[in-house]
């Protein structure tokens, strides 16, 4: 048998067996430019924002805005990565494919080991996020919530969170309809809820208050990093562009300028958000919270009407990153399939619909569960962790594929190679060691179960050892 990690499959390899600049395995190239960054600003724009912003302030202060960009410093190094081998290898399976092109079998194993938990719990905490926002509409436009036992997980109080397995559903519902639809449906809710921050920060800019900004670094670069490690969670999404590389018409142009425009503008959102809600109400108001822009708004309008209208950006907000992350989440599942690292079932195409039907519902089902009942807030720095090795690994991917396959057409080169993406791995690092050494030793028991895994399955059922041609 041979060896797991001389298990190679060059990047022409990755795109004849995806259809390569064709249709991808019953998949269609339906997705344009504009729909593409729209895509992208939907899987990144939700959660991390909406909720997540109180837990950044938490750590930072005022400083959070220093945390969001040290936080999109490291994507934007990262960015260049992807851009370049998305590019290049425009297929499904992103930051897998990827690795296996470059690093071999078992470490594309464990980077889409990784990408299960980044997607898991990104998906199960959005639609969480979700249920909370969705009582927030409610109790604005009715004065009435949903109770407590259901909607809430049973480590909050409640039985079960009903709506966060309801917009779960919904989002497999649209995606097995077909990628047209659903891009649609993403494209609409993306330049909706921009508007909404947009509008956002006119208000809170409105009632800026300088004291509120001071002390400014109250916490120290202790703050600020661990400010980063958390509000890198808010990025954690962009790769997910990568994943529609057989679903692009155009992808070594499109996907490219789609990732670096999306990190751009997410940034410039994120602290303009951050800083118009430090300033109208003070870091510890935001920093206690959990619904900040909605009591900002509240409180400066001095109505409940705007935070209303901010609940239901956030409802909006919030189910179109649920759909972009699980669209990407099948299409990996979708690749490591085709490989034989994973079964079968997950690389079938529905013919009608042009869509991998059985694998969204399942994957739907299994991130249900932990979204009704499990308390997450324990894993959120284990997919922090998850998601920055993954990156790594991308910088150095592209090293890697440099040296190995230096005539592979590239319609975007990283800029400052080779210093770009060495800064990308040490800004990976840098923030892993900002998570603690308890998320450490979380992250190596995943990986040794990663490993196992594929020892179990993965290594037996390879394509490269199972198909003849291998």
């Amino acid at each position: 048998m041979t060896p797991s990690a001389a298990r190679i499959k060059t990047p022409q390899q990755l795109l004849a067996e995806s259809g390569a600049d064709l249709e991808g395995h019953g998949l269609k190239r339906t997705m344009g430019l504009f729909q593409l960054i729209c895509f992208g600003v939907g899987a990144i724009v939700g959660t991390g924002i909406f909720v997540g912003l109180s837990d950044s302030v938490a750590e930072a202060g005022p400083a959070v805005v220093v945390s969001f960009v040290l936080a999109a410093i490291t994507c934007v190094f990262t960015a260049f990565s992807f851009a370049e081998l998305g590019g290049a290898i425009p297929v499904s399976g992103s930051s897998y494919s990827f690795a296996y092109a470059s690093l071999g079998e078992r470490a594309a194993f464990l980077v889409g080991w990784c990408l299960l938990l980044e997607y898991g719990v990104s998906v199960s905490a959005v639609a969480v996020g979700w249920s909370q926002y969705l009582n927030e509409l409610l109790d604005s436009l009715t004065g009435w919530q949903l109770p407590a036992a259901l909607s809430a997980g049973p480590g909050e109080g409640g039985a079960v969170n009903l709506p966060a397995v309801v917009v779960i559903l919904l989002a497999a519902t649209l995606l097995v309809r077909g990628v047209r639809e659903s891009a649609r449906a993403t494209a609409a809710m993306a330049v909706l809820k921009i508007g909404i921050l947009i509008v956002f920060c006119a208000v809170g800019f409105a009632a800026f208050q300088d004291g509120h900004l001071s002390p400014f670094t109250g916490s120290g670069a202790a703050g600020i990093t661990a400010g980063a490690s958390v509000a890198f969670f808010s990025y954690i999404g962009f790769d997910a562009i990568t994943t529609a590389g057989e679903e692009v018409k155009n992808p070594r142009r499109d996907i490219p300028i789609a990732i670096l425009v999306c990190i751009g503008l997410v940034t410039l959102l994120y602290c303009a958000v951050a800083l118009s809600a430090i300033g109208a109400i003070g870091a510890d108001a935001v920093a206690n919270s959990p619904a900040a822009l909605s009591v900002v708004v509240d409180e400066v309008t001095g109505s409940s009407v705007g935070g209303g209208i901010v609940a239901f950006g956030a409802v909006v907000a919030i189910a179109s990153v649920v759909l972009a992350v699980m669209y990407g989440q099948t299409r990996i599942l979708m690749s490591m399939s085709r490989d034989g690292l994973v079964p079968r079932v997950f690389e079938r195409v529905s013919p009608k619909t042009a869509t991998p039907v059985a694998n969204t519902w399942i994957v739907a089902a299994v991130f249900a569960v932990p979204a009704a009942f499990a308390p997450l807030d324990v894993v959120v720095d284990l997919t922090t962790i998850g998601t920055l090795a993954v990156m790594a690994v991308v910088n150095l991917a592209v090293m890697v594929l440099r040296r190995r396959a230096p005539e592979l057409p590239r319609s975007f080169r990283v800029p400052l190679f080779p210093l770009s993406p060495l800064l990308g791995i040490g800004f990976c690092l840098y923030l892993i060691w900002g998570t603690g050494w308890t998320t450490w030793l979380q992250f190596a028991v995943f990986l040794v179960a990663g490993g196992l895994l594929y020892a179990l399955y993965g290594r037996r059922n390879s394509r490269l050892v199972t198909s003849p041609g291998a």
